[in-house]
């Protein structure tokens, strides 16, 4: 009886660590074509050829009525959630190093334990909030508030972008949690990128003709509003590579925090901070200065602590006779 949970979460946790590499890859692609397409045709290229994929994954994991759900508003505000944290951080990697954009998103394990309060009626003690206050002081080192502006990589609006990116994902993944009991991870694969195929076409419908870039200099801007463009032959590839990642993220993540407590699975996804680096380095030549290797030394470790937390917690309730609980 004790194997299954745990052979479950030892899927749970490849499953996280297959849909980060897919993350790693999808940034770094998504980074070298930033500067010749705007951001809404790449999300729509991407999530259409991802949507076809996760298709074809629902008619393995049961057919067509796995779409069907008793909570399509909630679906509806998870792939909102989840469009705005994509975004936020898509632009901001368009004029910031992408180790720097990925360890400030990685603010997002210490914005789950804070909303868990709220949201789940979780009780967070004194060690794993002060480690959540550690954390948040590696971010704070991040943004570099004694320097002047002419010296950032980029505006200090821009370097708050990817905060905001793990805000929102952090809300998204509380609600995968939820839905994910009554919804294939196939199934929440097909509404999330649904969800990023409407947005971007509301996109080019309002700014697809690229005025709203006219004159900007701002490169996240120009970005999020260049217009629409013929992608050249040998871009096509990539961006079948990232229809394919799309595919492969929405699948992996959803399934893994179907199959597993966050607690179990959620430190696993910092394999993404040493890729962006090995990506960064690679491919863009870029090496974090030693503020931001300051701030992931604080984010990984107070990430990681709080997690271990949780899973020691959860071991010890697990072992406490059902009449003492």
């Amino acid at each position: 009886m004790s194997t299954l949970p745990q052979n479950r979460a030892g899927l749970g946790i490849a499953f996280v660590i297959a849909g980060m590499v897919a993350i790693s890859i999808n940034d770094m692609l998504i980074k070298q074509l930033s500067g010749g397409y705007p951001l809404h045709e790449i999300v729509f290229l991407r999530s259409g050829i991802g949507i076809l994929i996760s298709l074809m994954l629902v008619q393995v994991e049961g057919g067509w009525q796995i779409l069907k759900t008793r909570r399509p508003v909630l679906h509806t505000i998870r792939g909102l959630l989840i469009v705005v944290a994509n975004m936020t951080y898509f632009i901001a990697l368009a004029a910031i190093p992408l180790a720097d954009a990925t360890a400030l998103f990685f603010a997002a394990p210490l914005f789950i334990t804070v909303l868990s309060i709220p949201i789940l009626g979780e009780k967070v003690g004194v060690m794993r909030m002060t480690a959540v206050v550690v954390g948040f002081g590696g971010v704070v080192i991040m943004q570099r508030p004694w320097a002047d502006a002419d010296t950032l990589d980029a505006s200090r609006l821009v370097l708050l972008l990817p905060v905001l990116s793990a805000l929102t994902y952090a809300l998204n993944q509380l609600m995968t949690r939820k839905l994910g009991v009554e919804s294939k991870a196939s199934a929440l694969a097909v509404y999330i990128q649904a969800t990023f195929i409407v947005v971007s076409l509301g996109f080019y419908v309002v700014a697809g003709d690229g005025r709203f870039a006219e004159g900007v200099e701002n490169p996240s801007i120009q970005f999020l509003f260049r217009a629409w463009v013929w992608p050249a032959d040998g871009d096509w590839w990539v961006m079948l590579g990232l229809g394919l990642n799309a595919a492969i993220i929405g699948y992996c993540l959803s399934q893994a925090y179907r199959m597993a407590d966050a607690a179990t699975i959620a430190p696993f996804e910092y394999v993404g901070l040493p890729l962006a680096v090995f990506w960064g380095w690679l491919i863009f030549a870029e090496l974090p200065v030693w503020e931001v290797w300051a701030g992931i030394a604080l984010i990984l470790g107070s990430g990681l602590f709080v997690f271990l937390r949780e899973r020691q917690k959860a071991r010890i309730i697990a072992r406490t006779p059902v009449m003492r609980r």
